[in-house]
């Protein structure tokens, strides 16, 4: 796994385009009267256009290259664009960070466990894994709550980007990758919310022995149900 910062930008061009435009808008207010409005109008948007562009062009310069190399994928290449665990969609509130979740115990210990590199260091010092097989006592409920990766590629869940599935998805966008398929994979998580509502209706507060299945494959999911 190969990072790497890209230069920053220049933000004089951002500022300069902001200051031209205010320049223009008072010259064209008390030099030619109300008939200029329409051009103001116009060359105030133009402005923001050229702002805008500018800011993504800035965004992108600003973003860390990954190069992934495991034993999943070879030269995988995307681009962190947003700072690490923040700027998530409106509708994305997870309630677990990744870190979190490998320290609370999820898909049996087996997951990430070749995929260390890419990843701070720090996710896994205390990171509940067990590299030789899928073991449900490593989960935080002590029981078995994952589905064969064969059955989520069978089922077509699984996006070529992250062939490992939601976890790995999550993963990279909290580290601040952006890409196509962030809108699918937010709608899978906010329709696990049913397992939620099952388990409140079912059990009773705090009783972490109901329904321990469940509770364990909301964690996959980044709800912690430890606290329903």
């Amino acid at each position: 796994m190969q990072l790497v910062a890209r230069a920053q930008p220049a933000r004089s061009s951002v500022a300069k385009y902001l200051r031209h435009a205010l320049s223009r808008v008072n010259e064209e207010r008390w030099t030619c009267g109300p008939k200029s409005v329409v051009t103001v109008m116009r060359f105030v948007a133009t402005s923001v256009g050229r702002y805008n562009r500018v800011r993504n062009e800035a965004a992108m310069t600003q973003s860390i290259r990954v190069e992934v190399n495991d034993l999943m994928q070879r030269g995988y290449v995307y681009y962190r664009t947003e700072p690490v665990g923040k700027n998530f969609h409106p509708d994305f509130k997870p309630q677990l960070t990744p870190k979190q979740m490998l320290e609370l115990g999820v898909f049996g210990g087996r997951y990430m466990t070749d995929c260390q590199e890419e990843f701070p260091a720090d996710w896994f010092d205390d990171a509940r894994l067990c590299a030789e097989r899928h073991d449900p006592q490593v989960n935080h409920f002590g029981v078995n709550a994952s589905q064969p990766l064969s059955v989520w590629r069978e089922k077509g869940w699984i996006h070529k980007e992250d062939p490992r599935g939601w976890f790995q998805w999550y993963c990279r966008y909290y580290m601040g990758r952006r890409c196509e398929d962030d809108e699918r994979q937010i709608k899978r998580w906010k329709a696990i919310k049913r397992h939620l509502t099952q388990v409140r209706k079912n059990c009773k507060r705090g009783d972490l022995k109901c329904r321990r299945r469940q509770r364990q494959a909301l964690l996959h999911w980044a709800y912690d149900s430890r606290k329903i």
